[in-house]
């Protein structure tokens, strides 16, 4: 893990930091305790799964929320006042995030940051959307996600990669190594069935067709069947669309059939349930990333030994979620100073962070302008290399994207 070499480039930094998030308002709108913030604090909510099934990824996500929102405070935070996190833990459960969702407004945070499941998110958009209160998801990936209500509309934005990306990136990838009879295993939840519609897009623009789907619930045990329909109907490569155990289970079942194919996808395949639970059936799998956790230019490189510092870790269970959901913090507070009178309501909020702003150099990208009146995604496939598990973590698969990483990519 790297480490910072000296006081004067912490000082540098802190200094850089304290830069960016500086701003002139009126004196007026800087005491104006209208301004979205209760006393001397700004809440922010951050809702997602930090307990059962997918705190694999919800807790890296939360810890990269946290880490961002301790250096903005350590610099002052927004205008003086200290950035307070208001948490809510979904548990992966599509009516407990409702349920929280209705907290969070009632609790007047200025916006949320959160979700890491398609379905749950699904189930509260309506929530942010009626009561005009700014939601950035950093994980969930859902294609719907973002397209319910006209983006002119919409107060739902996006940094996560969604699979509309990721799924075109994937199927480009497997097609120039030559791989063209694909066996789609998608879940049954909100994830799985927009993953596979997307796979399925992203095969036909290649005048591609799926040699067999396979469709499961989550918590499945055994898929040797649908393995074993997928060898026989030629498939020689998995797509698998899941987000828990069940990637490790294709992963083992393909192992004990003894049928030596790859296995690809989006990037829950980067997940301890997948890599830790699948062992050697895991390696060698591929998948799209926008962050690997290799410290290849300063901005990673501090971002890696602000966490392994602050949760005293070696390594991050789910590093894409940490990244992403420390960038969405930093993305949002920049919208915050334009807001030019300081009052922030759901509204300024979102006119903020479809205007250009300063630019935010992010760790998964240099957010120039993330978003716009018509556009509530954030990353773009330009923005995305893929992984590869190599002796149980996941590196880059191709040599020319980990010096391409040397450079912070831009929105497209």
């Amino acid at each position: 893990m790297p480490s910072l070499t000296s006081s004067g480039l912490r000082a540098a930094m802190a200094g850089a930091l304290a830069a960016a998030l500086t701003v002139s308002l009126p004196a007026s709108a800087q005491g104006d305790p209208a301004a979205g913030a209760a006393g001397n604090t700004l809440k922010i909510g951050v809702i997602g799964p930090f307990t059962g099934g997918s705190a694999d990824f919800g807790v890296p996500m939360l810890n990269g929320i946290l880490q961002a929102v301790d250096e903005i405070n350590a610099v002052g935070g927004y205008l003086g006042r200290k950035i307070e996190i208001v948490r809510k833990d979904d548990q992966a459960n599509p009516d407990i995030g409702l349920k929280l969702s209705q907290e969070l407004v009632a609790e007047k945070v200025v916006a949320t940051i959160g979700f890491c499941n398609t379905g749950v998110a699904a189930k509260s958009l309506e929530v942010y959307q009626t009561s005009q209160l700014p939601l950035i998801i950093p994980c969930a990936t859902g294609k719907p996600l973002t397209a319910k209500y006209p983006a002119p509309d919409s107060y739902i934005f996006r940094t996560s990669p969604s699979d509309a990306i990721q799924a075109p990136f994937v199927v480009d990838d497997i097609v120039k190594r030559g791989w063209d009879k694909v066996a789609i295993f998608a879940d049954t939840t909100g994830y799985g069935e927009a993953g596979l519609k997307d796979v399925e897009a992203a095969l036909a623009a290649k005048q591609l067709k799926p040699v067999h789907v396979a469709r499961f619930a989550l918590g499945v045990k055994d898929l040797g069947e649908e393995l074993k329909a997928a060898r026989a109907a030629g498939a020689n490569v998995v797509f698998s669309y899941t987000v828990g155990p069940e990637n490790a289970v294709i992963a083992r079942g393909r192992q004990s059939l003894g049928w030596k194919v790859p296995q690809v996808g989006a990037w829950t395949l980067s997940f301890p349930f997948f890599i830790d639970g699948g062992k050697e059936a895991a390696e060698g799998a591929l998948m799209a990333q926008t962050f690997i956790a290799e410290p290849s230019n300063e901005r990673r490189a501090s971002f890696l030994t602000g966490y392994a510092r602050k949760y005293k870790v070696k390594k991050i269970p789910v590093p894409m979620a940490a990244a992403q959901g420390y960038d969405a913090v930093y993305v949002l507070v920049h919208s915050l100073f334009g807001v030019r009178d300081g009052k922030l309501t759901g509204p300024a909020i979102k006119t903020a962070l479809e205007s250009r702003n300063r630019i935010y150099y992010g760790v998964t990208a240099t957010y120039e302008q993330p978003f716009s009146k018509q556009d509530k995604e954030a990353t773009t496939q330009n923005m995305l290399v893929m992984g590869m598990v190599k002796n149980g973590a996941v590196t880059f698969a191709y040599p020319e994207d980990a010096k391409r990483n040397l450079f912070v990519q831009r929105k497209q």
